[in-house]
């Protein structure tokens, strides 16, 4: 069996298995300097429970088999180890711990740990620093105030009264630089952050008023469940965050960071509750995750127009492998707010199980040129009762100008700085299973279509006709409801499919105009073999 070490934090470390699975395989065991520490079947596994600065081995093997030599690592060193109960939290669940907590955090010296044993620890925004550890160990649950009264606002943008031309943004909502709730787990400036652990994070969104209309502004916005702000080399390990206000984990302007083995559980009905929206950050790797929400699984975002003008940044270089995103509207996304671009994504080994919409690409006239989305790459990805695995929306209907003219039409606007782009697209070696509207639905911009899409190896196995309703695959004005679509294309210069596999006897011929630079090579419906 292939693995490889992917991290050890001051008191754990995470592995990966590599075989052709997506998420989960086989089942193995976890030895630890020669002893059985665990069993899984997923193909990221982090193992807790140790001890700092010491040196191990750690060993998967398939069950019934011997494990061979291992892999040696050294846990990082730990300056001290603060409990937070020993600063008067109270762990009961009844209690505002946010004082307690917050002490331990300032006093923690460089290199520290602060540590959450078993308990509840209801709290408010709590604001992590530089080079440290929080561990939330097994069967701790730090518990948000469910009123907004315990919450400070972050200003979403503060100038320099010396100098105009400085400004620094602490918050964010929906691409703008406006003022929100601090999040429950804040860290804004931090560099070199652990947070890790077999606990979990619960906004407790349910017991307050987050969810209640969503889309009004109340004293400030709604708060992230973790915002990450300007931080740099950050790993979250293992952890669960649940019931978010709205966004669960959202980095902002931020660099190096790992989320290994994490769970997000949001319920299916919770308003905008995204999983994972790094916005505007680079270098980011998302391994073994499991998401489950109220809206996209993962949207990768870089701002609207003003902060990609002003504060430009794209998000780029990500690593996206072994994830699990069930439930949601998207699997994975990129948008709507992208104006200062998205670029190399990778995503790999991935199974999508019950979204809506599988890869999720949607832009709109506004978001400028630098809104350049391109080099965004899937491969070896599984989707089951997927209904619109690939869709691609440049009319995407966002924003109060959403449904205006200049947003809607299909006529050619002036191609101008407020023109995105969309690149290239590439899907390798992706089965889908209970397809039902459409495989492939494309709307590009007349003046400026989406460059290339790359379909490689792709199988879509559609549910019966009968079963079947028809629903928009695009949220733009005058899509009518579709089902039983294979390709649907519409200003886009360029497309390659090779060997492409669809199985239902009524799947409808691929729709595009002449226009489209269209490659077709080893298409299959039902087995057999197509013109």
């Amino acid at each position: 069996m292939k693995y490889q070490i992917i991290d050890a934090t001051v008191r754990s470390v995470t592995v990966e298995r590599i075989n052709d699975d997506n998420y989960e395989s086989t089942p193995c065991t976890v030895y630890m300097n020669g002893c059985a520490v665990r069993e899984s079947e997923k193909n990221v596994i982090t193992v807790f429970g140790l001890e700092p600065d010491t040196e191990y081995r750690i060993a998967l093997a398939e069950k019934g088999e011997e494990p061979d030599p291992g892999l040696s690592f050294r846990t990082k060193k730990e300056t001290i180890l603060l409990n937070v109960c020993k600063f008067g939290a109270c762990a009961d669940g009844t209690h505002d711990d946010t004082a307690a907590i917050q002490a331990a955090i300032a006093c923690c010296p460089k290199g520290g740990t602060v540590w959450f044993p078993k308990g509840t620890y209801l709290s408010g925004p709590l604001f992590a620093g530089s080079d440290m550890t929080l561990w939330i160990d097994k069967d701790a649950v730090i518990l948000g105030q469910a009123d907004r009264s315990h919450y400070p606002i972050l200003p979403g943008m503060v100038r320099d009264i010396y100098d105009n031309d400085h400004e620094i943004s602490y918050a964010s909502w929906e691409g703008n630089p406006l003022d929100c709730f601090a999040a429950l787990m804040t860290a804004v400036n931090a560099e070199n952050l652990t947070i890790m652990g077999e606990g979990t994070i619960d906004g407790n969104a349910p017991a307050g008023d987050w969810w209640v209309n969503p889309k009004v502004r109340r004293i400030a916005w709604r708060p992230r469940l973790m915002f990450l702000n300007s931080c740099r080399n950050v790993t979250v390990q293992g952890i669960t965050v649940r019931n978010s206000p709205s966004w669960t984990i959202h980095p902002y302007y931020s660099s190096d960071l790992r989320f290994l083995d994490i769970t997000v559980q949001n319920p299916y009905d919770s308003p905008n509750t995204d999983g994972f929206d790094p916005e505007s950050c680079r270098n980011v790797l998302l391994l073994g995750a499991r998401i489950s929400v109220g809206d996209d699984c993962i949207a990768i975002k870089s701002g609207k127009l003003y902060m990609a003008r002003a504060h430009y940044q794209p998000s780029e270089n990500f690593e996206i492998r072994n994830c699990s995103l069930e439930k949601g509207h998207g699997s994975v996304t990129m948008g709507s707010e992208n104006a200062g671009g998205i670029r190399n994504v990778h995503v790999t080994h991935c199974r999508f199980l019950g979204t809506d919409r599988g890869v999720r690409i949607k832009t709109r006239r506004g978001r400028g040129e630098r809104s350049v989305l391109t080099d965004l790459v899937f491969e070896h990805i599984s989707m089951k009762d997927v209904f619109m695995p690939i869709t691609v929306n440049m009319h995407y209907s966002c924003d109060p100008d959403g449904h205006s003219e200049y947003v809607q039409s299909q006529l050619p606007a002036p191609k101008d700085y407020r023109t995105p782009t969309v690149g290239t697209i590439t899907l390798k070696d992706v089965k889908c299973a209970g397809v039902s509207v459409s495989l492939v639905c494309v709307c590009g911009l007349p003046e400026s279509p989406v460059e290339k899409i790359i379909l490689e190896n792709v199988s879509a196995e559609y549910v019966p006709a009968e079963e079947r309703s028809p629903y928009v695959p695009l949220m733009m004005d005058g899509f009518e409801p579709v089902s039983g679509e294979s390709i649907w294309l519409k200003n886009v210069k360029e497309l390659e499919v090779r060997n492409m596999h669809l199985y239902g006897s009524d799947i409808k011929d691929p729709k595009f105009g002449s226009d489209v630079r269209a490659e077709f090579s080893d298409v299959y419906i039902d087995g057999k073999q197509t013109a």
